[in-house]
């Protein structure tokens, strides 16, 4: 028996140096990941209606990513993001999916765009055993359970609408009407809405759906005149929102108006747009102002957009500048000998700590990431005041 064990050692051993310690280290190497590179990839909203949100998401993933390149890496592996189109499109993502996972054999996924697109992305990343990392996305149902494979950083729709919902009951506004996104993203934060609003004794007296693409919302405005709502809540993303206060304003809608922050993202752009009705608009944040460099992790972004010369400034890219120190942070952890399993443990060891003051936890029980959310109000001119 042991002639046997040992003719097979032998066998076995010869093979390893006929294969050479090259090829050995490139059939143990997990996908994405070589002596020089960490491959992530993404699919994210980068045409149409929606598309500040990729675009500006990126800008920030991409920034950190410079800053780390530039330094040198991580353990000498520069960092590589691969980035495709889906237009808003859950179909398209599923696509785009694929393609990173089977042919560009990315090690990771990061910066996903939007409910329903992270929806048809998640099946495809579980069954390959690829980490997805940050989607913009705070959807209650993808956090009330721990799954291995996902993990946040930008706090919960449901903590901004309770955020929202509790400052109404504060301030003695106990009526709302809700205009909602005709999507997954709105549905399903809708019924998170009206729960808490029952908590917090707030009656919604009219939901109204909103299709993405629309170009008026005279109909839905037309609604809430006869409800006669204290205040309007509006679960949309984008462009709609600024559509959406084009018409309730011009029709004479003097209700107070809040939005997710996901609502406004060229607030420059909205604010001229709008002609001034942007003024008074409340939205949920939950990154802190891009301005305030008296925060050390803005410092650090606006230096670093001075360093690289990225034109890009806004709520969504410090968003993604945040997303992705905090990767960078777990594939740190991870070790010199990279693998997804020690990535996710990596992300998991850092506990509860701060990213330049800004709060993160995160364990084998949460991978929830930030509870971070403050409200702040749009001036006429697009600029946000607490």
């Amino acid at each position: 028996m042991k002639t046997s064990i040992s003719r097979r050692s032998l066998v076995a051993g010869g093979a390893a140096l006929a294969f050479g310690p090259g090829l050995l280290r490139q059939a143990r190497a997990e996908n994405g990941v070589t002596d020089s590179i960490i491959r992530i990839g993404q699919s994210a909203v980068f045409s149409g209606p929606a598309k500040d949100f990729g675009i500006d998401y990126r800008a920030g993933i991409k920034l950190y990513f410079d800053r780390v390149n530039k330094s040198g890496g991580i353990n000498g592996r520069k960092l590589e993001l691969v980035t495709y189109d889906d237009a808003y499109d859950p179909a398209k993502t599923a696509v785009n999916t694929a393609k990173l996972i089977d042919e560009d054999k990315v090690f990771a996924l990061a910066g996903y765009v939007a409910t329903g697109n992270l929806v048809a992305a998640m099946p495809l990343a579980e069954k390959a055993g690829v980490p997805m990392f940050a989607p913009l996305v705070g959807t209650s149902s993808f956090r009330a359970k721990v799954n291995r494979l996902l993990f946040h950083v930008r706090a919960g729709y449901d903590l901004e609408l309770r955020k929202i919902i509790s400052h109404l009951s504060t301030i003695s506004l106990s009526s709302i009407a809700v205009v909602y996104q005709d999507s997954a993203f709105g549905k399903s934060n809708l019924a998170t809405c009206e729960q808490l609003a029952a908590d917090y004794k707030v009656q919604v007296v009219k939901t109204l759906p909103l299709a993405i693409t629309a170009e008026d919302a005279k109909q839905v405005v037309a609604g809430l005149a006869e409800a006669k709502p204290g205040a309007v809540l509006m679960i949309m993303a984008g462009r709609m929102v600024e559509v959406f206060i084009r018409d309730y304003r011009a029709s004479g809608g003097a209700a107070p108006l809040y939005t997710l922050s996901v609502g406004i993202t060229d607030a420059a752009g909205s604010a001229k747009r709008l002609e001034g009705k942007l003024a008074g608009l409340v939205t949920a944040s939950i990154v802190p102002p891009p301005e305030a460099v008296r925060v050390p992790i803005v410092a650090d972004y606006q230096r670093d957009r001075a360093d690289f010369g990225e034109k890009i400034d806004s709520y969504t890219t410090l968003e993604g500048y945040i997303a992705s120190r905090v990767m960078v942070e777990g594939l740190r952890r991870g070790g010199k000998t990279l693998t997804r399993d020690s990535f996710i443990a990596g992300l998991e060891s850092i506990g509860s700590t701060r990213f330049g003051d800004f709060p993160v936890e995160y364990s084998a029980r949460n991978h929830n990431g930030s509870t971070f959310v403050d409200l702040e109000m749009y001036t006429r001119d697009g600029h946000l005041r607490r």
